[in-house]
């Protein structure tokens, strides 16, 4: 594996350190000199190179993460695939992973596995609407940052639901301990997998246990797909039933009694958020699937179900063993690949196996407790034994043996001399206040309790003691031990000023200490009110920090309203041209037809703005529009006379009564009609007209026709 620390890729990222090796790639901390600033880089290692599927498991979780963008997911810069390297560039986040939180602090304290599980909810959600399954949910693939957010990472086994309907294979399967049945069976995959996996991540944060485990992963796997959780309640009696009964529904094995949707299991750590006495009723516990066998056709990749409806005495004995080969067949296709799949971890867990010290006779306090060559690969519980024939701190016994060979973080079990003057106090961290003073003064120690605030510890738990834990105090002596609380001196929640007026808000905020900067934002609100702020209310922050208020003008930021016309019924011709001009826009044109219906027209602006309506060129309409409402209003409506023309026809030559039916067919009704003596006429043939058939037009309900005839 090469180690590409101190050298610069592609001219822009440097790499300065290893933060993190997995089973395909190593993750260096890198400079970004382009967008100055700190950057993680995941380079593909180079012997998995010419290994195609290696390749595409890498680009596959660059093009996953490419299209997402929220705040609890981590986020992608770039990407490079050369055929001398490849690496993926993502944001760098400074924290833990969740895995080793729960670790640190054993069971989680179910107020922030809520929150920590809802983060973690909000990125699936939005990766489901983009279509990505992610596939591999597990506490080693999330970090937790210093202010408590979330940011899941580790696409690399995730697919495209809508685009990739490919059947699980050994290296998409996720850690055996998170994994769905129906990943462990081979099955496609949904969101609801994922939601099983958050509810086996939530049940290790409840009860600072995994609910399956077993000597090796296979047997785990079989677990998954067979047995039932221990439900939580009877592992920590803390937990709220309403918690236990969300988790439990997460991790049902059907996935059609699990959530549907991230947003589904959302609302109903909502509903517990506001009552944590809260009973749902669930009923979820009954396995309504039925039998399912491979069908051997398929190649094992199709999964059909059986309602078996024959009656038992129509099943021949010939019959008998062909319906169970398909089923035995599956099964043992299950195994095969699930042993294949595993193997791999067995054999690096083996590979990566340290031998135990030989601790008896060491001092626990002053040669184990602070010496960073047991603790990086130990983790250590202490039981006293009380003996004169010892000095106090010195190991009497362990477990495991010297010499045996364990993973490293394994625990170490040290048996501690322990004398009547000489007492160790342990064991008091991470828990409440009263339970460590009980443990305390049962030890024989008076116990003085102070309360002060600590970011990285719930309220009424103890983060630290005075002697420190693990370290030895005379019987009789005090101990101090120090609890968090909620009320963090150094930060101060952002009072609610909405609805309030700018200079009431400003006052109020400056009271607090807050610096106010105001921002004028159109809304419908009335003008001078406060309608956002930033941040939110009850939000906390350090003090003297800036609050900006967003002050409505009293406008809508955009309206939209619609302006009814009654077009006018011609008579001559039923064409007309439309032009509408809103003040300091483009006018706009159509056609319309004058039938005397009404015409409704769209309209989007800002403020109150007057209007003009054409037609034919004729102003027809005026009015204004209040974009200041919401629907806007259509006020101050006129309408003008629309004087219909036309060109008179020629009639000349034809007699009185068809001259008379072509113009009033033009719509001229207005006609005189005389004779050479300029006497009026009935008949006769027209000799002469005024007007006279020209290209002029005339209004045809006012222009007189007069007709000379002999």
């Amino acid at each position: 594996m090469e180690n590409y620390c101190g050298k610069r890729l592609d001219g822009r990222y440097e790499i300065r350190e290893i933060i993190g090796v997995g089973g395909m790639a190593v993750v260096y901390k890198a400079y970004d000199n382009i967008d100055d600033r700190i950057v993680a880089v995941k380079i593909l290692k180079e012997e998995l190179l010419t290994s195609e599927e290696s390749r595409r498991r890498f680009k596959n979780e660059s093009k996953a993460i490419a299209v997402l963008s929220h705040p609890n997911i981590v986020r992608v810069y770039d990407v490079s695939f050369g055929d001398r390297i490849q690496y993926i560039v993502m944001e760098y986040v400074e924290g833990i992973t969740l895995k080793e939180y729960i670790e640190q602090q054993g069971a989680v304290n179910w107020k922030e596995a809520v929150h920590f599980v809802s983060q973690i909810l909000l990125a699936l959600q939005h990766a489901h609407d983009k279509g990505i399954i992610h596939r591999d949910i597990k506490p080693q693939n999330i970090m937790l940052l210093q202010d408590g957010s979330i940011k899941v990472a580790d696409f690399g086994i995730a697919r495209f639901s809508r685009t990739d309907s490919r059947t699980m294979t050994e290296d998409a399967i996720g850690s055996v301990h998170y994994i769905s049945p129906e990943q462990a069976r081979g099955e496609i995959t949904d969101n609801r997998s994922d939601l099983y996996s958050v509810g086996v991540a939530m049940y290790e944060m409840l009860t600072g246990q995994l609910p399956f485990q077993a000597e090796n992963a296979v047997s785990i796997a079989i677990m998954q797909l067979q047995q039932e959780a221990k439900p939580p309640r009877e592992i920590n009696p803390q937990i709220p039933l309403g918690l236990e009964q969300i988790t439990m529904r997460a991790m049902q094995k059907n996935p059609n009694n699990r959530y549907h949707s991230a947003a589904e299991m959302m609302l109903d750590l909502d509903e517990f958020k506001r009552n944590p006495s809260i009973k749902f009723n669930y009923n979820y516990f009954v396995d309504e699937e039925p039998t399912k066998y491979v069908n051997n056709k398929d190649n094992g990749n199709s999964v059909s179900t059986v309602k078996d409806e024959t009656p038992a005495a129509a099943v021949t004995d010939e019959e008998e063993p062909k319906k169970a080969v398909p089923a035995l067949v599956g099964i043992l296709a299950g195994v095969v690949v699930i042993i294949a799949i595993l193997a791999g971890i067995l054999l690096f867990n083996k590979s990566h196996s340290i031998k135990v010290p030989n601790f008896v006779g060491m001092n626990y306090t002053e040669d184990i407790k602070d010496n960073s060559i047991y603790t990086d690969n130990f983790d250590f519980e202490t039981e006293l034994v009380s003996t004169a024939n010892s000095e106090a701190g010195t190991v009497l016994g362990q477990d495991p043996d010297a010499e045996t060979k364990v993973k490293k973080g394994s625990t170490i079990t040290l048996k501690i001399a322990s004398n009547d003057d000489n007492i160790l106090i342990s064991g008091i961290k991470g828990l409440s206040g009263e339970q460590a003073k009980s443990r305390l003064e049962l030890a024989g120690f008076e116990v003085n309790i102070i309360e002060t605030y600590d970011k990285n510890t719930s309220a009424g738990i103890v983060f630290d003691s005075n002697p420190a834990e693990n370290s030895y105090a005379k019987k009789g002596s005090v101990v101090t031990i120090y609890v968090s609380t909620d009320e963090n001196p150094d930060v101060v929640k952002v009072p609610d000023v909405i609805h309030l007026n700018e200079s009431g808000a400003t006052k109020f905020l400056n009271q607090d200490g807050f610096k106010v900067v105001s921002e004028s934002r159109d809304s419908e609100e009335p003008a001078g009110t406060v309608i956002e702020q930033s941040p939110k209310a009850n939000t906390e922050v350090a003090k003297g920090s800036q609050v900006t208020i967003y002050i409505s003008t009293g406008t809508p930021a955009e309206s939209k309203g619609t302006i009814n016309i009654t077009l006018p019924n011609a008579i001559a011709s039923k064409e007309g041209v439309m032009q509408l001009e809103i003040e300091g826009e483009e006018p706009k044109t159509e056609a319309v037809t004058l039938d005397g219906k009404i015409k409704t027209v769209e309209v989007t602006g800002k403020g109150t703005k007057s209007f003009k309506i054409s037609l034919n060129g004729q102003t027809y309409m005026t009015g204004k529009v209040d974009f200041t409402k919401n629907p806007a209003n259509v006020t101050n409506v006129e309408y003008r006379n629309y004087v219909e023309k036309a060109a008179v026809p020629n009639v000349v030559g034809k007699s009185v009564t068809d001259a008379i039916s072509t113009l009033n067919n033009a719509g001229f009704t207005n006609i005189d009609v005389f004779d050479s003596n300029n006497n009026p006429a009935s008949s006769g043939t027209v000799v002469s007209q005024t007007p006279a058939s020209d290209n002029n037009t005339y209004s045809i309900k006012e222009q007189k026709v007069t007709l000379n005839v002999e």
